[in-house]
């Protein structure tokens, strides 16, 4: 029985593209911040996720993370660059769930325009850590 969502008024789901999706990508990301990063997804099998931080959303919707050079996580997108990004907004609404493909960049220009000092607890060689 889906007792909650036949009480319900409101639409509960929203599946959205283009400029809307974005929009609605950067307003949650705003509010969250932190999403479970999900790798080795796999039919029927336990995936890996962990937890991270989003340090920019771009106007085409791309989430930019940074991460260590030498990360599992790293490996195991180099076997399968599909991810599952879930996010919560609040404790009662706004959950976002996104699938796509990531891609591993050690372009400099791009770690520096994400680089904020406060990063270097986890990055504890700095900018040529991530």
């Amino acid at each position: 029985m889906d007792s909650i969502n036949q009480n319900q008024t409101e639409n509960n789901l929203e599946n959205l593209n283009q400029k809307e999706a974005v929009d609605k990508i950067k307003e949650l990301v705003k509010c969250a911040q932190t999403c479970f990063f999900c790798t080795n997804l796999k039919f029927n099998k336990a995936f890996c996720s962990r937890p991270m931080s989003v340090q920019k959303v771009d106007d085409l919707g791309n989430l930019w993370f940074l991460s260590s050079a030498d990360s599992n996580k790293n490996k195991e997108l180099k076997k399968n660059s599909a991810v599952q990004l879930l996010f919560q907004g609040d404790p009662h609404t706004d959950f976002m769930t996104i699938f796509g493909y990531a891609t591993v960049s050690k372009n400099q220009n791009i770690i520096n325009d994400l680089w904020d000092p406060i990063l270097k607890t986890w990055f504890s060689e700095g900018k040529d850590d991530p």
